[in-house]
């Protein structure tokens, strides 16, 4: 029996509602988890996190089919959902759990993830605001905050509702 190939990758992109929403529709996304990365204290809440002294950010666990979508494509949608010029800002949510960033597990990502930034850079005079940086730790979100406009279809998102339709229909070219 063949054991099926997922990879990880861990995006930051303001309130984490609607980022692990929007990641969702993608074909070849498996799984997302919603979580705080980066931060300096064990087991966060989501209280702790909102005090702006944790240093974690809001960020989405994407599990990943590479077969199906490449992570190339995968940071370009993550770039066509996100401010990236925004300092800890992503529309009406403030605050630095609210900062960009993608954070990796392998190494091996590093080339893509830097191939995309850069291209991402060009269309800008200022320097993008988005971290780039290894995965030093990753905590899961308290369970109501899980797919969370899924169970709340009126909840709150700071993402226009054509942006999920846009990433339903995105197919990779691989």
């Amino acid at each position: 029996m063949e054991t099926e190939n997922v990879k990880q990758i861990y995006l930051a992109g303001g309130c984490f509602w609607g980022t692990e929403h929007y990641f969702k529709q993608i074909e070849g996304v498996k799984e997302t988890q919603v979580g705080y990365a980066n931060g300096i204290i064990e087991h966060p809440t989501y209280e702790q996190v909102c005090t702006d002294k944790t240093q974690f950010a809001e960020t989405v666990h994407v599990s990943y089919d590479p077969a199906k979508v490449s992570l190339e494509f995968l940071l370009r949608m993550y770039f066509k959902a996100i401010d990236p010029l925004s300092i800890n800002q992503q529309g009406h949510d403030k605050g630095s759990q609210y900062r960009t960033g993608i954070y990796y597990t392998d190494k091996a990502d590093l080339p893509v993830i830097e191939m995309v930034y850069q291209e991402e850079q060009s269309k800008y005079q200022q320097p993008l605001a988005v971290e780039k940086r290894p995965l030093e730790n990753f905590y899961t979100a308290e369970e109501y905050h899980q797919d969370y406009l899924d169970k709340n279809p009126t909840g709150y998102c700071h993402l226009p509702q054509s942006l999920f339709e846009f990433a339903r229909q995105a197919k990779d070219k691989k």
